[in-house]
């Protein structure tokens, strides 16, 4: 029996170990009362300057993130609730929220960073704490409901920009529980696979093509010599903020890629490539590779987007030139299977799904053998963990059987 007892207890810690990793929860408490609560995973596009020039330092909120409880409070006497997290070496997001009876927002979004922490900011030309903040953030329910967005979307906070996705979050709580009436936003109501929306909430204008997962496209791109020297297979999401003619107000709006729909084109040389994608709705999304001849590594260095849709009153243009992302080896292709989230401006960011692409050395048409993100390598390593933990119980078990069996024959002789 207390065999049985301690096998209960070792398949119970191993799954507790290996269990799914879950989005940051915080919560704000005065006395034995809840009074914030927030389950959300974040991530910061934080630019800095470098003696080699400007840089982008991409950070993600985590798990070990906690409550600064010194500069959160319930907002008891008189001022604003506020939620202010900690991680790292000196670095914090804040949310400050205000009601006015029948609703509650965030009123200020607030991120603090420590440019001395040069495992983030390395070779930084300035050092110390830097405190940038926005007003303007469009995160609100009514009160005794929770709000959700699950979809990732991204903030301008001074000149950082701040992405939220898997996000649950409630302010002047009744209870220690995220009510169970959802305000859904509105990037989650565009999509078509997102659960019904509830009343208080508005509706954007629908965008020239519906979100929800994109279709994968095939893209090529030829040299002056007719030869393929860039392939890319993927599915595209946009996730744009703009003025909305219709609703008087900024809007965000996630809007798929369509690849029946998209005319690829670029140009390749010896340590550049760039696909330029031109939909038929005025959208013309760039993406510039670039290879270091040194190591033999490319990275994705440089995305823009430039569109003047029929809701906008002005059309937009958003880029950067200083991202590090889907960086591999020259002669291999770069793959990611997961859906990834590339935080390009404050106004911008694209969602990535089933991706593969090759922008130099491309041979007979084909892609070369991957290179594969950390993402899809940390979802085969979860089971793989998972099922050698098991072997190893099973193992244990059979072990402790066996010398169970030999002490029971020990009080006896053969005649």
């Amino acid at each position: 029996m207390e065999r049985c007892h301690a096998f209960a207890s070792l398949i119970f810690a191993w799954f507790s170990l290996f269990g799914c990793v879950q989005a940051v929860t915080l919560e704000v408490t005065e006395g034995n009362s809840t009074c914030i609560k927030a389950e959300l995973s974040a991530s910061f596009s934080i630019p800095y300057d470098t003696p080699s020039g400007a840089k982008t330092a991409l950070v993600s909120l985590p798990d070990s993130a906690t409550v600064d409880a010194g500069s959160s409070s319930c907002g008891s006497g008189g001022g604003p609730s506020r939620l202010v997290t900690a991680f790292g070496s000196g670095h914090a997001l804040g949310l400050s929220f205000v009601a006015n009876g029948s609703l509650y927002r965030v009123a200020n979004l607030t991120l603090q960073y420590n440019l001395s922490d040069a495992s983030v900011f390395p070779e930084a030309n300035g050092s110390g704490v830097v405190a940038v903040a926005s007003s303007s953030v469009g995160i609100w329910a009514p009160v005794n409901s929770s709000y959700r967005c699950v979809s990732s979307s991204t903030f301008a906070v001074g000149d950082a920009a701040v992405t939220f996705w898997n996000m649950r979050l409630e302010a002047y709580m009744p209870g220690s529980d995220l009510s169970p009436t959802e305000s859904v936003c509105m990037a989650d109501k565009a999509s078509t696979t997102a659960p019904p929306t509830t009343a208080g909430t508005t509706t954007a204008a629908p965008p020239p093509t519906p979100a929800g997962k994109p279709q994968q496209g095939n893209y090529s791109v030829t040299d002056s010599n007719g030869t393929v020297c860039l392939l890319a297979r993927m599915g595209l999401q946009l996730n744009v903020s703009y003025s909305s003619r219709s609703q008087n107000k900024t809007i965000r709006a996630l809007v798929n890629v369509a690849p029946n729909a998209t005319t690829p084109s670029g140009s390749c040389d010896a340590t550049n490539a760039t696909l330029i994608l031109t939909g038929a709705d005025a959208t013309t999304l760039t993406l510039g590779f670039t290879l270091n001849a040194t190591s033999n590594k490319y990275h994705l260095s440089a995305i823009t987007l430039q569109a003047d849709w029929s809701d906008m009153t002005a059309p937009i243009r958003a880029g950067n030139n200083s991202l590090d992302y889907m960086r591999s080896s020259l002669g291999r292709s770069y793959m990611c299977n997961a859906e990834q989230t590339l935080a390009v401006a404050p106004t911008f960011s694209l969602n990535t799904f089933r991706l593969q692409i090759q922008p130099f050395q491309v041979a007979t048409d084909r892609f070369a053998a991957a290179e594969e993100c950390q993402l899809d390598q940390d979802h085969m390593l979860i089971p793989i963990v998972v099922g050698a933990a098991l072997a190893g119980l099973v193992l244990v078990v059979l072990i402790a059987y066996l010398i169970g069996r030999r002490r029971s024959h020990a009080g006896y002789q053969t005649i």
